[in-house]
């Protein structure tokens, strides 16, 4: 009969404890007959044993793991170090002696308890990568197989990737914390890098826990390799913003003369056309071709080389905008255009030059930017250059421009001004080539300038330094002061129009009026009055003397004095004396004056006569001037000519064109009513005869418009 397995199995497992308690019985016994032990960690207590008298315990040698463990008295301990993942399980046997030789055996299993002491390793912790510089973003660069690490002690590995070059962070990343595929996150610029290092950290911990953490890492080298991704470059051409991917060529410059058919390839401004892929590493073959511009087809370039040449001439001034297309030869799609600008000029027969070749300048240390040059020893004349043309009349070529070669302290302007391009730290001498240049022509000539920096003069400084709250209170108070002064002339202004009721108009006028009139007198002649002089009245009834009661208006300031016939003589032939016109507002403030004095005085004041009264009668061609001393007011204006009963024939008529002059100016004074005045005329000639003109004086017209006003 075949013995049942499940009662095979209770069997084996009761065995070691019927062993156990046999040899427990015999008198050897354990507290644990399965302990637990860590890993990496000895001496160890196993389990303690307990022996009673006549009774040995030993390690039996045939144990398969008794070279782990040794017996110290009542315990079992553990004396060489156990790696879980080498030995997870160790089994030991004991044997039980009594003294009369029998013996029974204990069975003492022990486990090992693993313990985090191992990194996570990578299959591979140096790994190469190369990709294309148009790589998609998002693309995979390492797939996690490559990348995955191992624990031997089982953890979950957590990932973190870096790199070691500058400036390329953010272009590669992983998957997830738990997935270290690498892949692509940004486009690559070759131009920027082209290669990089990454570092792939694994850890059996998170990066944030605060256990024992052991980490492995793996050296990722990516190298990129250029593709071809941009259009051809014209040079020269500056980058845009410091951006290597973006640069931006300027416009080429050339001349031609009218008539004049050129063989050679045409000189350009900056340089000959030429272009390049910026894709250096590829540098694919670039092809050239006029796409526009091109009238008449006067020009034509070369393919290969981009060389600009002529076709035909061109016997007018004109200009040509040319567009030229580089294009590389693999993929039309990828070209650019450049603008070439051809002025068709005359020719020029003779280049610039200037007339010295050496200018010397001086300038002061510490003076402000764009500060003049001035000349040696002329320090205020401004130091200029200027290049002389013999194709332009004078020499002076209207088309040249200058610059300075090789300083960056000085510049030149377009008129040859040499000035400062920065502030000037200390003294010396410095050298400089200067180029005039012909726009059109291109063509150039070169002189040398020297110029002395000298220390300026000593300045005392001022101990007064005035803030700017000084200059705003001296501010306020100047313009409270002129307020002030522009109310107290405002009022003066009102009250003088107010109280006296002669408005501002009427007193210029009156002061202008009085100006002329006193322009007319000859103070000279005033000063010069003669004690001598008398009165003589006219001979008619109306003759008499002025009473005191009855004021007198002041004669004319216009009269004509004499000490003597040789002076009167001495005026030229024909001389006629001015007529002289006088307000009536200042006859009236005159007499007003006049009567005030003459109450005050309180006496009688005659009116004399302002010329001379004596006559010369030896004296030839002798005349006298004569006042009324009455006025009659009735009488009116008029001049009387009293003749002499000496006179010759020549006499009479001289006197009576004399006469008829007086009744024309007569005629004339009473059309001009509102301006009353003396009309005083004189008629010298050699052949006349001596003569007495008697003015008489009317100021009727004048009173009356005084009554009036």
């Amino acid at each position: 009969m075949p013995i049942p397995h499940w009662l095979l199995m209770t069997t084996l497992f009761l065995l070691p404890l019927l062993a156990q308690v046999s040899a427990q019985q015999l008198g050897c016994s354990v507290d644990n007959s399965r302990p637990s032990v860590p890993e990496n960690k000895c001496p160890y207590l196993v389990t303690a044993i307990q022996v009673q008298t006549g009774f040995t315990l030993t390690i039996d040698p045939n144990s398969p793991d008794g070279q782990f463990f040794t017996i110290e008295g009542s315990e079992l301990q553990l004396t060489k170090c156990v790696d879980y993942e080498e030995d997870p399980v160790l089994l030991l046997y004991l044997t039980c002696t009594n003294s009369a030789g029998q013996s029974d055996s204990l069975e003492i299993l022990v486990t090992v308890l693993n313990e985090n002491d191992n990194s996570p390793v990578f299959a591979q912790p140096n790994l190469n990568k190369e990709i294309p510089e148009d790589t998609k973003v998002d693309t995979a660069i390492v797939a996690r197989e490559e990348v995955s690490a191992s624990d031997a002690d089982l953890d979950t590995i957590y990932y973190e990737l870096t790199t070691t070059v500058q400036d390329t962070d953010g272009y590669f990343a992983i998957r997830g914390v738990n997935n270290p595929e690498i892949y692509l996150q940004k486009a690559l610029d070759y131009d920027k890098f082209n290669s990089t290092t990454l570092l792939l950290y694994a850890r059996d911990r998170p990066v944030t826990s605060t256990d024992p953490t052991n980490t492995g890492t793996a050296t990722i080298t990516i190298t990129i390799q250029q593709s071809d991704t941009r259009a051809p470059w014209f040079l020269p051409c500056t980058r845009l913003h410091d951006d290597s991917s973006v640069c931006i060529s300027s416009p080429y410059s050339g001349r031609v003369n009218i008539s004049e058919m050129l063989t050679e390839p045409l000189l350009l401004e900056p340089g000959p056309i030429y272009a390049i892929d910026p894709d250096y590493t590829i540098r694919e073959r670039i092809v050239y071709s006029i796409v526009g511009g091109n009238t008449d087809e006067v020009f034509s370039v070369d393919a290969d080389t981009g060389n600009l040449t002529m076709n035909k001439i061109v016997t007018s001034p004109d200009t040509f905008l040319l567009q030229v297309m580089a294009t590389q030869a693999n993929n039309i799609r990828k070209y650019s255009v450049a603008t070439v600008e051809i002025k068709v000029i005359n020719k020029s027969n003779f280049p610039p030059y200037f007339e010295k070749g050496v200018y010397s300048g001086t300038v002061f240390v510490g003076l402000p930017q764009k500060s003049f040059v001035y000349q040696a020893g002329d320090p205020s004349t401004p130091l200029v250059i200027t290049a002389m043309d013999q194709d332009f009349p004078d020499n002076i070529n209207p088309n040249i421009e200058y610059y300075l070669k090789n300083s960056t302290d000085f510049i030149a302007t377009n008129d040859g001004f040499i000035l400062t391009n920065v502030v000037l730290q200390s003294p010396g001498t410095v050298t400089i080539q200067a180029v005039g240049k012909d726009t059109l022509s291109l063509q150039e000539a070169s002189t040398i300038i020297v110029v002395e920096i000298i220390l300026a003069p000593a300045v005392i400084p001022s101990d007064k330094v005035y803030s700017a709250r000084d200059m705003a209170i001296l501010g306020g108070v100047l313009a409270a002061l002129l307020l002030i002064a522009l109310v107290f002339l405002g009022v003066l202004i009102w009250k003088s129009s107010k109280w006296y009721g002669k408005p501002v108009k009427h007193l210029m006028k009156k002061k202008l009026s009085k100006k002329i009139s006193r322009g007319y007198q000859n103070e000279y002649y005033q000063e010069d009055e003669q004690p001598d002089v008398s009165t003589r009245q006219h001979e008619t009834s109306e003759t008499s003397s002025v009473q005191a009661e009855t004021p007198v208006p002041e004669q004319p300031a216009l009269a004509f004095y004499s000490s003597s016939a040789e002076e009167m003589e001495s005026l030229p032939k024909g001389f006629i004396a001015p007529t002289v016109m006088f307000d009536q507002e200042e006859k009236e403030e005159e007499k007003e004056e006049k009567e005030e004095e003459e109450e005050e005085a309180g006496q009688e004041k005659e009116v004399k006569s302002i010329l001379k009264t004596d006559r010369h009668v030896g004296d030839d061609g002798y005349k006298a001037v004569w006042f009324k001393t009455d006025v009659d007011p009735e009488a009116g204006e008029r001049v009387e000519v009293i003749e002499d009963n000496a006179a010759t024939d020549d006499d009479d008529d001289s006197d009576q064109d004399l006469q008829k002059n007086e009744e024309e100016e007569e005629e004339g004074s009473d059309t001009d009513s509102h301006h009353q005045g003396l009309g005083v005329s004189f008629v010298s000639e050699s052949s006349s005869p001596p003569a007495e003109v008697t003015v008489n004086l009317s100021y009727t017209d004048a009173e009356r418009e005084d009554s009036e006003l």
